[in-house]
């Protein structure tokens, strides 16, 4: 009896450890050109689950302000590692997004499905987004490991 409860008990302090380790996680973000104003300034960005999944879908949420209303435009995602593209997806802003994006904080949010076949090295995630005359409101990029 004291042995099954001692091997419960192991069972369920093992599930109390593993569970913060597929969760989500904030990460360092930077502009990709420091020097430049963007419409939308980024404080942060997460990622769930964390750590990333092979071929499985995974959530970044990038917090954001904005001075102005934005209407709509693209969103770019491009991955890569070693300078190696892995996957592009480009959208509609408006497709995930609630249009117009008014002044103020809002939260960016995309689903994409990485690749299966994935080297288990550092990756660069870039984000770049264009307002709906083209023009660059946002391109930042940040750095995952699977």
């Amino acid at each position: 009896m004291v042995m099954e409860q001692l091997k419960l008990m192991l069972i369920l302090l093992a599930l109390c450890l593993l569970v913060p380790l597929n969760s989500a996680k904030s990460i360092d973000v930077h502009y990709c050109d420091e020097y430049a104003e963007y419409g939308i300034k980024v404080s942060g960005v997460e990622i769930s689950p964390f750590p990333v999944p092979r071929g499985k879908l995974t959530t970044f949420a990038i917090a954001a302000s904005t001075d102005t209303v934005i209407s709509g435009g693209i969103i770019k995602i491009d991955v890569s590692y070693f300078g190696f593209h892995v996957h592009n997806e480009e959208h509609e802003l408006c497709e995930g997004t609630l249009c117009p994006i008014p002044s103020g904080d809002f939260v960016l949010s995309r689903s994409i499905v990485l690749p299966r076949i994935t080297p288990p090295v550092s990756h660069q995630v870039v984000y770049i987004c264009r307002n709906v005359q083209y023009a660059m409101v946002m391109t930042i990029k940040c750095y995952i490991k699977w």
